[in-house]
């Protein structure tokens, strides 16, 4: 069989603790998603680093993997007589000539008790980690898609409902759904990590939402009420009284989540200035000019 340096392929070092290992592979998968990835051989690549997670995150097979030693990635190998007695990785020899490595690492274990004398202890089926991508409007409202993950056996076709009110990086169980048990064991589950794709008006920051609101030097210094977007629909906003530049302005319980724990949607000020003036326009201007006493040089905390 071909060595694979799983370390390499996960982009982190073989002393690398377990939540280390979570986040590189949560970043490379967020990229290499063959549904919002264009990188080349996005969706082999994307195989390669769930092979390589499902490896690294089981303590067992990390142990297992690390005995093997560290070679050449592609390197032809075969695993001595000592590791598979050691790691009870099945009881034939010659049936590991020809095994990926992925699935000599599944064998763990099913050559314990050998001889027939004790039955083989249950074991769960794999899981799967895979991530999706949703927009912003979906993951509030909730939705329901299709989408294809990569098993060893084959592409396998999924229906995955996302409830109403999820978050960035949110996880999604679809038990059973995972790798067939064996000798009794439960068929493990695919967890679906859902990423957010980026919204054209809409900043994410966990729960809350952030959008620039442009308004007109006598709306921001006399109040005014203005209609802005949320994800339920248009709604007034009261603009306070002498508002200013870079203000935030909320709009409780208008962001993500669950109505119980929704966060909210804040409209950050942005004060804009006509650009082509009418003669008259001009006028009122050059009188509040005169007439103004205010110096927003002066006016500014710390100001020499």
């Amino acid at each position: 069989m071909k060595y694979k340096d799983y370390y390499s392929i996960l982009e982190v070092p073989r002393d690398a603790q377990p939540e280390a290992i979570k986040k590189a592979y949560r970043r490379l998968a967020r990229k290499y998603h063959p549904d919002v990835s264009k990188e080349p051989e996005a969706e082999a690549r994307f195989k390669e680093l769930g092979e390589a997670y499902e490896t690294l995150k089981d303590e067992e097979k990390r142990a297992a993997y690390d005995a093997l030693g560290q070679r050449r990635p592609g390197e032809e190998f075969s695993a001595p007589p000592d590791w598979r007695e050691h790691f009870h990785a099945g009881a034939a020899g010659a049936a590991f000539e020809d095994i990926d490595l992925a699935d000599l690492l599944d064998a763990l274990g099913r050559g314990r008790h050998g001889g027939g004398h004790r039955a083989a202890r249950p074991r769960p089926g794999r899981d799967f980690d895979v991530t999706a991508a949703i927009s912003l409007r979906d993951a509030q409202r909730g939705t329901t898609f299709e989408m294809t993950v990569q098993r060893p056996e084959g592409p396998q076709t999924l229906q995955v409902t996302v409830p109403p009110g999820v978050t960035d990086g949110q996880k999604l169980r679809l038990r059973g759904r995972g790798g067939k048990g064996s000798n009794g064991g439960a068929d493990g589950d695919i967890y679906v990590h859902l990423q957010l794709l980026p919204d054209p008006h809409y900043r994410v920051t966990g729960k809350d939402l952030f959008f620039d609101l442009a308004l007109a030097p006598w709306e921001a210094a006399l109040g005014a009420e203005v209609r802005v977007p949320t994800l339920d629909g248009e709604v007034l906003l009261k603009v306070p009284e002498g508002t200013h530049s870079g203000q935030k302005l909320r709009l409780r319980g208008r962001g993500l989540g669950p109505p119980s724990s929704r966060g909210d949607l804040y409209a950050i000020a942005h004060i804009d200035v006509p650009r082509d003036l009418s003669a008259r326009e001009r006028e009122l201007f050059e009188a509040l000019a005169k007439e103004s006493r205010f110096d927003p040089r002066m006016a500014k905390e710390g100001q020499p």
